[in-house]
């Protein structure tokens, strides 16, 4: 007879603590919840294409993107000028490691000398972070390169998921949306947010015209990356509310009705 109470108590006990812990990881604001709809949402997509590509799926698409991009009489010749190939290996050299070190390099640099040192840490620790992913996943899965068509450029490690794809996301999608925050007008948030999704696409994009990357890897490069950079925001919002990271974006003390700048308001 004393179930269905024991069963109550327990339900609302459940549901305490349920409303606890949303409360404490701040689920009712829209950025800690967006970022983590995000990491569900991007990484149930990169696990579900890997399963597709490692069932061979996704071959016959993969094919048809790679072959339409080359000149059917001769597959060492993308299509377009030469120019654009030359500025495809220009763009792709955006994720290489080389560029993604220096980038976060002269980021965490500028970061520790504005003052922000701990939001200095946290930008090389999800950098670095990304990047041990990245190899980690390249291991794991170790598909290799296409073969259909002429490389153009060297590569030495695995395929899925593309490292260039996945390390362009996790970089300027993180660099950007820092920089967005310490931006106040709107219309340079926009621009930063633009640069950093249009500079993660455009490597991606390159990748697959020098025919170094299977479409699929690219796509899967794109998954793994913007859901760790959106792991990292929501991260980086639970550290700022907690005062273990540097708000970037500090607001300043409001000036009330007829007070000046950098006088005090009356006791």
């Amino acid at each position: 007879m004393r179930l269905p109470g024991i069963a109550r108590t327990g339900g609302g006990a459940l549901w305490r603590g349920s409303s606890a812990v949303w409360l404490r990881l701040h689920l009712n604001e829209v950025g800690p919840l967006v970022s983590l709809l995000l990491v569900s949402t991007l990484g149930y997509g990169f696990f579900a294409l890997a399963r597709e590509v490692g069932e061979g799926s996704t071959a016959a698409l993969d094919r048809k993107i790679l072959l339409g991009l080359r000149n059917p009489a001769d597959l060492s010749d993308p299509l377009g000028p030469a120019w654009l190939e030359e500025a495809m290996r220009d763009i792709t050299g955006w994720g290489s490691v080389v560029t993604i070190v220096f980038l976060t390099a002269a980021a965490v640099i500028y970061l520790a000398l504005s003052g922000r040192r701990r939001v200095a840490v946290f930008v090389l620790a999800a950098v670095g972070g990304g990047e041990a992913v990245s190899t980690v996943l390249k291991l794991f899965y170790h598909r290799p390169r296409p073969d259909l068509v002429p490389h153009g450029m060297e590569v030495f490690t695995a395929s899925f998921p593309s490292g260039h794809a996945m390390m362009s996301a996790i970089a300027y999608l993180t660099l950007a949306t820092l920089l967005a925050r310490v931006e106040r007008r709107r219309s340079v948030k926009a621009l930063m947010l633009a640069l950093g999704i249009g500079m993660t696409v455009l490597v991606g994009i390159s990748r697959v015209y020098l025919g170094v990357h299977w479409p699929s890897d690219v796509v899967a490069g794109w998954c793994v990356g913007a859901a760790w950079a959106a792991l990292c925001w929501f991260v980086a919002l639970q550290l700022q509310r907690r005062g273990e990271v540097e708000d970037p974006d500090p607001t300043p003390a409001s000036t009330g009705p007829g007070q000046l700048k950098g006088t005090s308001a009356p006791g």
